[in-house]
């Protein structure tokens, strides 16, 4: 028997969720609009927020969950990568929680909890599988042999493909956060109105930093020669943009996928949420005999949910943190 509690704190979102004996029974996500007026998230504010939101979202989650404090056999927490002073919240939170019940910490790395989100529902994947994380700070293809047994074969090389998502918005002076605001206007548009460059990058892995540069110079050349470029093509701009970054990611999924002689097939991380790569993954399974998974919606983004599945793994496996842990924004997968 566990009931554990997750915390969540790696980035602006505060989440708190509660595990109990493998199933995920309340997952609460407290949001921070702030940073909308500032196009990006400012560390500073997150965690100034992270500590208003802390309590009331355990007590929420608590109350979904129908369980107390004294209930809690565990407390599971993101140690990192994330925003130093964001992970000092959750982890810090965590430390007193448990010292206070006396019950075990868990520490959870951030990037293998997105992963470990195939095994909150049904279907899940089997070992060994391959994952693409793509997320606004990562951008991955693990191959996943066991809960805690993964290998990065292919990675990007500067900017991830979130950022591409988040730039192409600023670009287009569409508000924060941008990138589902493009995949709204790509729905609406043609994704062969305009080519961008794929990168020619060697084996497994990525870059997005020159292709974001492309795209701003290509929009201000365009500008150059009509000033309402934007306002008139925003629809084929956002679907074109869009497909080429799934393109970019589907061809080095699937050669990884050829590689590896796999067919089991995962996504993860918030730009798994993303139709275009939804649709272009669905393709790629017709076309290539894959099996693929994705989390529902609500695991896919920073959530709790995914840290307590990992939590209850680790708890099985009587892997624990002592009182000396501390967060760490630069943690090795």
């Amino acid at each position: 028997m566990s009931v554990i509690l997750a915390i969540e704190s790696s980035c602006d979102d505060t989440s708190v969720a509660i595990c109990n004996n493998g199933k995920i029974t309340a997952n609460v996500i407290a949001n921070q609009t702030i940073h909308e007026n500032y196009g990006g998230v400012i560390p500073e504010l997150a965690s100034r927020v992270h500590q208003q939101n802390i309590v009331p979202t355990v007590e929420q989650a608590l109350k979904n969950a129908k369980v107390t404090k004294q209930d809690i056999n565990a407390v599971a927490f993101t140690r990192g990568p994330g925003l130093l002073g964001s992970l000092l919240v959750g982890v810090s939170f965590a430390k007193s929680f448990a010292l206070a019940l006396n019950i075990p910490l868990i520490s959870v790395n951030h990037m293998h909890a997105h992963i470990l989100a195939h095994f909150i529902d049904d279907p899940k994947p089997n070992f060994p599988f391959l994952c693409l994380t793509v997320s606004g700070g990562h951008t991955q293809i693990v191959l996943v042999k066991d809960y805690f047994d993964m290998e990065i074969v292919g990675e990007t090389l500067d900017d991830a493909a979130g950022e591409a998502f988040d730039k192409t918005a600023k670009i287009l002076q569409l508000p924060y956060p941008g990138g589902p605001l493009i995949d709204k206007h790509a729905q609406m548009g043609n994704p062969k109105a305009f080519k961008f460059a794929e990168p020619q990058i060697a084996e497994l892995n990525f870059s997005f930093s020159g292709f974001k540069t492309s795209i701003l110079y290509f929009i201000r050349k365009q500008e150059k020669e009509n000033p309402n470029f934007i306002a008139e093509n925003l629809n084929d701009i956002c679907a074109s943009v869009q497909h080429s970054i799934v393109q970019i990611l589907l061809n080095k999924f699937k050669k990884a996928a050829k590689q590896y002689h796999i067919k089991e097939i995962a996504i993860a991380g918030g730009v798994s949420a993303n139709s275009g790569l939804r649709k272009g993954l669905q393709e790629a399974a017709d076309e290539l005999g894959w099996k693929i998974y994705i989390p529902a919606f609500q695991y896919c983004t920073d959530n709790a949910g995914m840290i307590a599945i990992a939590g209850y793994q680790k708890f099985l496996a009587k892997d624990f943190a002592g009182q000396e842990v501390s967060p760490m924004a630069r943690m090795e997968f």
